[in-house]
């Protein structure tokens, strides 16, 4: 156990916990949402630190981050536990652990050897991914601050729902987030992922004016968040906050306890696609269906190809210094 950040001790031993857009209000000998950061003796403590149950390294445009070092190896890893239930979760044998034997298990593997790792391994960031990074913010936060001195960047891979003040401590040492927009729906929140929808927008709106690198992530799923009045909300709320934020449209397939969906066709995929650029947007990518044209990076200004990808992999990246080598335009992202 490591003693938590970002909380407060309340009356009659009880603990608010300031991490996420929950605030659970804990009492003594009791846990949160999250299931692991407990109220130890008036001490909020958390559960998960350096509890390390994945680490890979992965090509960035698998978190997806299409527009952040493009080809480049993210070291990324987990430890166990989230705090959302969602039905569709494809990592939920890590992420609901906690909630559902209650306890964590797993190896100790403290921040140094997580940066020295992804050294080996030739990376240029480290991705706090596969759970929800918020819930093991402690160890996150540790092996950022060591990640940026040894010359690596940080991107977290997130559900989003995290508070003003977890934000505001990841902004000198955060570069880079992927933010799942799971739905225009507080309903679907609340009854597919256990959630709010305001936290998260209040945290793509927050980041992205940090100044942190934001790609914004959506799960399409048949009959739940499709309907194209959804879609086009999500897109012109991303539009407004900034056109050149690249949004992710991915097809959805039977997970976990949401197996009575189909997989999304791709034509749905298409379609939410160019309500996406007819709103504004620069930049929407389709995700899930290797070879489709929405894989690829196009000019927003002479709509010619400039990166070419197929799944995770790039056949052809023709930036030059971040911009179209066509017609000079400036292509938002972090390239260098």
């Amino acid at each position: 156990m490591k003693e938590a950040m970002l909380w407060e001790k309340l009356s009659d031993g009880k603990i608010r916990c300031r991490l996420c857009a929950h605030a659970c209000l804990i009492p003594p000998g009791k846990k949160g949402i999250c299931r692991v950061r407990e109220n130890v003796a008036g001490r909020l403590v958390t559960h998960t630190y350096g509890k390390l149950v994945a680490a890979h390294a992965d090509p960035i445009e698998k978190k997806p981050l299409f527009h952040f070092l493009p080809g480049s190896i993210s070291y990324s890893i987990a430890t166990p536990g989230c705090n959302f239930t969602c039905r569709h979760c494809q990592n939920a044998a890590i992420s609901q652990a906690p909630r559902e034997t209650d306890r964590v298990t797993a190896e100790f593997v403290p921040p140094e050897i997580v940066v020295e790792n992804a050294l080996a391994h030739r990376s240029r960031s480290i991705s706090y991914t596969y759970t929800e990074p918020t819930i093991f913010f402690e160890y996150a936060y540790d092996t950022a601050v060591i990640a940026h001195e040894r010359g690596l960047k940080n991107v977290f891979v997130t559900n989003g729902f995290m508070s003003m003040e977890a934000i505001d401590k990841l902004e000198d040492v955060l570069d880079g987030a992927n933010i799942d927009l799971k739905a225009f729906s507080d309903d679907f929140y609340k009854t597919i992922c256990g959630g709010r929808l305001d936290p998260v927008k209040e945290a793509i709106v927050a980041m992205h004016e940090k100044g942190i690198w934001v790609e914004v992530t959506t799960l399409v799923i048949p009959g739940y968040n499709d309907d194209p009045r959804q879609i086009e909300a999500i897109a012109a709320f991303i539009a407004s906050i900034d056109p050149g934020i690249p949004w992710h449209i991915s097809a959805f397939y039977p997970t976990y306890r949401l197996t009575d969906a189909p997989p999304t066709p791709a034509p749905t995929l298409e379609e939410a696609r160019r309500v996406g650029l007819t709103n504004g947007l620069k930049f929407v990518y389709t995700g899930n269906i290797p070879g489709n044209e929405g894989e690829s990076t196009y000019c927003p200004g002479c709509g010619r190809r400039l990166i070419y990808r197929i799944g995770f992999g790039i056949l052809e990246n023709l930036l030059d210094n971040g911009a179209c080598p066509f017609c000079h335009v400036k292509i938002e992202g972090r390239w260098i």
